[in-house]
């Protein structure tokens, strides 16, 4: 039997990249996935191919329509990963708008899952929630600014979590990867797909299913065991600025 068979699973930002792998994954596992996104058509596609599984178009930046969706759901599993990075500009030529955006994505969105689905987990007393940070929460880079500071308070609020969450039955975990290979440079260069290919060029980086396969291992362990932090590198990666390229 599938180890995570008959749980319910909350993947935010399931329309594609990680949180599309990560869903696979659950499901594989043969969790029950609510799939949340904004862009509704990648998003029935992928329900399509997961059965069981249910779909809600939903920002992560509107925490009434968080708390609406998804406040009375049973959830076992809550992988709140749905973010994004905007532009490489230093502050002083920054947009506020994308900043805004990053902030209120990537920080306050994870609260407002959070605030949703923790109180029915406590009251059940069981639960496990994982984080999607970054290695830029940890190691700044040149442009990263506003994007690694929100990865930086992910992990502060991982660390939070853990007070907050303590001896509730809950188990608390972050995941920060590396160089992946997904939309994400697309969406930071909004849309030149040049630009974002040559983040990749001559780098032997991680797959969004490798970040799947390790939040499947992490939310299957027994449960005495909590995998609290995980950081995960491309071999071609030795930190946060600097890569081998094979070009």
């Amino acid at each position: 039997m599938a180890q995570l068979t008959g749980k319910l699973a909350l993947v935010t930002g399931a329309s594609s990249g990680i949180g599309e792998c990560i869903a696979r994954a659950l499901a594989a596992e043969g969790a029950r996935v609510v799939l949340a996104a904004r862009r509704r058509d990648k998003l029935e596609r992928l329900g399509a191919e997961l059965p069981g599984s249910e779909t809600i178009e939903l920002d992560v930046r509107d925490p009434q329509a968080v708390a609406h969706a998804l406040r009375a759901r049973p959830f076992d599993l809550a992988i709140p990963n749905a973010g994004l990075a905007l532009g490489i500009d230093p502050v002083q030529k920054g947009s506020p708008a994308d900043w805004s955006e990053m902030i209120d994505t990537n920080i306050k969105g994870v609260l407002h899952v959070l605030r949703a689905v923790t109180p029915g987990m406590i009251e059940r007393k069981r639960g496990d929630i994982v984080l999607i940070g970054s290695v830029a929460g940890r190691q700044a880079y040149p442009g990263g600014n506003v994007y690694c500071a929100t990865k930086a308070a992910v992990r502060s609020l991982y660390e939070s979590l853990r007070y907050d969450l303590h001896d509730t039955g809950i188990r608390v975990s972050t995941v920060d990867p590396g160089m992946v290979r997904t939309p994400f440079s697309a969406v930071r260069f909004k849309g030149d797909g040049e630009r974002a290919s040559k983040v990749y060029a001559g780098v032997d980086y991680l797959l969004p299913e490798d970040i799947a396969d390790i939040v499947r291992f992490v939310v299957t362990r027994p449960a005495r065991v909590n995998i609290g932090e995980v950081v995960v590198w491309s071999k071609d990666q030795l930190s946060a600025v600097q890569v081998a390229r094979r070009l």
